[in-house]
């Protein structure tokens, strides 16, 4: 039963917009022109959503980036996550909410092939897949523009300046009286207030 004067989940999902404030990302040089992140597609500059917007965090083509993984050796999905992570340097880590659907449509469109095996789907390049993935250029890879300008060394030490915060918060959570607890959320909150504003003054 609803209660009066407070919004229900759902109807808070209903009424959400399909894309948050900057929406997919933006096409990479090798995607569809009417597929995701093509020109035309999904987030691409002439497509619904939006691409990538000035100073925000800049996003790979997930696509491009499993083709040109697959090149080097067959690989299951969460390995791509990782190797993607890694090669970037953790600045674009792909979701398995983005990687998984990508290879259901590869599969689907026979530019990739599965075979189960230890529990988890193994994928190789079939010809059309190797056929797509020689267009990619050479001497670049699809995650570069992820990573192209980045500061490695402040990103690590953000890094651990967050898992230090989050150490800090679980032992408030474990240990902390009910008013540090109160304390500590509005502690957070101003800070993401101001880490947000931190990003308005960069535009």
């Amino acid at each position: 039963m609803h209660r009066k004067g407070r919004p229900q989940w759902g109807d808070e999902r209903q009424n959400r917009p399909a894309f948050g404030p900057w929406g997919p990302p933006g096409p990479g040089p090798w995607g569809h022109r009417h597929g995701h992140g093509g020109p035309e597609g999904r987030g691409g500059p002439e497509g619904r959503g939006r691409g990538r917007g000035r100073g925000r965090a800049r996003r790979g083509d997930v696509r491009a980036s499993i083709l040109a993984l697959l090149t080097e050796r067959p690989m299951h999905g969460y390995e791509m996550i990782q190797e993607i992570g890694e090669r970037t340097g953790g600045v674009w880590k792909p979701s398995p909410g983005s990687v998984y659907p990508t290879l259901q449509l590869l599969e689907d469109e026979g530019v990739i092939e599965g075979a189960e095996g230890s529990g988890r789907k193994l994928f190789t390049l079939t010809e059309a897949g190797r056929t797509e993935a020689a267009n990619i250029p050479e001497g670049t890879k699809p995650w570069d523009d992820a990573s192209r300008g980045v500061d490695f060394e402040a990103v690590h030490d953000l890094r651990t300046a967050m898992h230090g915060i989050g150490d800090a918060l679980r032992q408030l959570m474990m240990n902390g009286t009910e008013a540090q607890r109160a304390k500590a959320l509005e502690v957070v909150t101003d800070t993401r207030k101001r880490l947000y504003l931190i990003l308005a003054d960069a535009d």
